[in-house]
């Protein structure tokens, strides 16, 4: 047994370690994208049990040279491996959603049109009727520290939960949504509130919290006026006033723009 040990160690390539890293590498990003959901310790106890038992019995059975008992462990393997599959099936929904979601990948899936429709949508009927909003778009500085201030949701971008939101019934309203990744990431978030510019003493909290928090990031802001209705973009630390006809195409062109050609 032991000969038998040391011939299969030094049978041992640089094939064979190229396949061991490449295995470990899919199995340490399977248990990443899981992440911290409720069953994510249960899957990593259970696979390293499973890896435990398999390599233990492919050393034993390499020793012995038993053929027939080394298939019929990979067909335990192989149940194994779906059973994991079937019983974790919610974890892993979980972990394919959050790759779904990095900014590498959602670049071949995602345009900044429709995400610049759906904001012109709610502005319009938000101008409307006169209910005041502030929208903060993330761009490529991170918005988490203003995120964790409000209220998470992380749900898809709609024109009419954003109507819901600001609706002055609603216990969300007060305060700012944040958009991140394309996702409604909360709401009722608390902005920093900038200076109103020389001669504008007229602007509001809204204004000035948009004012603010385009100064600090390079995120766009769009605001509506409850008292005008008036809409604007705060961008790089300046108001913009945009008509309802030209937002929509007005908005997908500084997400889609660099902060230095924005302003």
């Amino acid at each position: 047994m032991p000969e038998r040990l040391i011939h299969l160690y030094e049978s041992i390539g640089v094939r064979d370690l190229i396949e061991v890293a490449v295995l470990a590498g899919v199995i340490y990003l399977v248990l990443r994208l899981i992440g911290a959901s409720r069953g994510a310790g249960i899957v990593r106890g259970l696979g390293i049990v499973v890896a435990g038992v398999f390599l233990l019995a492919q050393v034993v059975i390499a020793s012995l040279d038993l053929t027939e008992l080394s298939k019929i462990l990979d067909y335990l393997l192989t149940t194994a491996l779906l059973g994991l599959i079937v019983i974790f099936q919610p974890e892993l929904r979980r972990g394919l959603l959050v790759l779904g979601r990095y900014p590498v990948l959602r670049v071949f899936g995602q345009t900044q049109g429709p995400l610049a429709d759906k904001l012109a949508d709610a502005a319009e009927a938000l101008s409307r009727d006169f209910t005041g909003a502030l929208i903060a778009i993330q761009r490529s500085m991170s918005l988490a520290a203003y995120i964790n201030s409000g209220e998470r949701m992380d749900s898809e971008v709609s024109a009419e939960l954003l109507r819901a939101i600001f609706n002055k019934h609603s216990p969300l309203h007060d305060g700012a949504v944040i958009l991140a990744e394309g996702r409604l990431a909360a709401a009722a978030c608390q902005l920093p509130l900038g200076e109103a510019p020389e001669g504008g003493g007229h602007y509001g909290m809204r204004h000035r919290a948009a004012i603010g928090l385009s100064e600090e990031t390079d995120a766009v802001v769009l605001v509506v006026s409850e008292e005008t209705g008036r809409i604007s973009l705060a961008i790089g630390g300046h108001l913009e006033p945009v008509s309802r006809e030209n937002l929509s195409r007005r908005l997908a062109a500084v997400l889609q723009t660099p902060l230095r050609l924005a302003a």
